[in-house]
């Protein structure tokens, strides 16, 4: 159990989408996760990269379902649920990071999110499949998830199934919005996608750090959606950003690199997660990533 109290959640800013399976602009495993998920954060449509639908076939990847089937579950979450059920929890997490962040950032903006099942056309990131993950779109300023990353996130590359790691990896996609409103994104293009001290690195690994912020709060104060954290729920978030790091998605060439190292990831998860304050995470003045 992570979530607080019962009653329903705000789903007024959360959204189900389901096309099932079929071929769409990328998929191709994990080493193009992370090029796909670049793409997309950087506001390119990934089929400029990957080279079209036709050269790359999602056949399989997806768990089907309709959007009215999805929006019915999502209008059927309850804080419950949210301990027990992945697209509640999704739904959980968005109310608390809402919560949290307007006291950080002035004029702060709800995000979209879209929970689909297979595949998504985004307005203006291109289309895209399970297959790469979350993901924020700048252009629609939605943040997207299909519940299936994370068993693919456990079984095949090594994270944890707890219930605050998948919220680490929501949390991180919401970073992605902040970073939009203060014009992070716009600073990141300026310094290139690729490379160990590329912008693309350092609009990640700054996510990472907001996340960390986000989960310092959540649990702060009566009003909190979340039970207080405990060790071993940090422990699942680490598990987690350890395997996500690019050197355990791509190797140890540093100059593919679009996410941060492993232990980078971990760092900058910690950072926020122990200071609480999104100064800390401006990992755009140091090359101390």
């Amino acid at each position: 159990m992570t979530f607080r109290g019962d009653g329903p959640l705000d789903t007024g800013g959360v959204s189900g989408r389901g096309s099932g399976r079929g071929r769409v602009a990328i998929g191709g495993g994990v080493g193009l996760v992370v090029v796909v998920i670049a793409a997309l954060v950087f506001g390119i449509n990934p089929a400029d990269i990957l080279g079209g639908a036709g050269d790359y076939s999602t056949d399989g990847v997806g768990s089907g379902g309709s959007d009215s089937e999805i929006d019915q579950q999502i209008q059927s979450c309850t804080i419950e649920k949210a301990n027990t059920d992945t697209v509640c929890r999704i739904v959980a997490t968005t109310n608390s990071l809402n919560k949290v962040w307007p006291g950080l950032v002035s004029g702060y903006q709800r995000p979209q999110t879209v929970i689909f099942a297979g595949s998504v056309a985004t307005d203006g990131c291109g289309s895209a499949t399970s297959a790469v993950g979350p993901f924020y779109c700048p252009a629609d300023q939605t943040a997207y998830f299909d519940p299936t990353f994370f068993d693919t996130l456990q079984q095949q590359l090594g994270g944890s199934n707890g219930p605050l790691a998948q919220e680490y990896v929501v949390a991180h996609e919401f970073g992605h919005h902040v970073q939009h409103l203060l014009g992070a994104d716009a600073q990141a293009r300026r310094m290139g996608s690729k490379g160990a001290k590329s912008g693309s690195v350092r609009l990640e690994l700054q996510a990472d750090c907001y996340a960390g912020v986000w989960a310092n709060r959540a649990d702060d104060g009566p009003d909190a959606m979340l039970e207080p954290i405990t060790k071993d729920q940090i422990a699942d978030v680490i598990t987690t950003a350890k395997a996500i790091g690019d050197d355990r998605l791509s190797g140890s060439n540093s100059d593919g690199w679009t996410h941060g190292s492993s232990t980078q990831r971990v760092r900058w998860f910690t950072i926020g997660y122990e200071s609480g304050d999104p100064q800390t995470c401006d990992t755009f003045a140091t090359d101390n990533l």
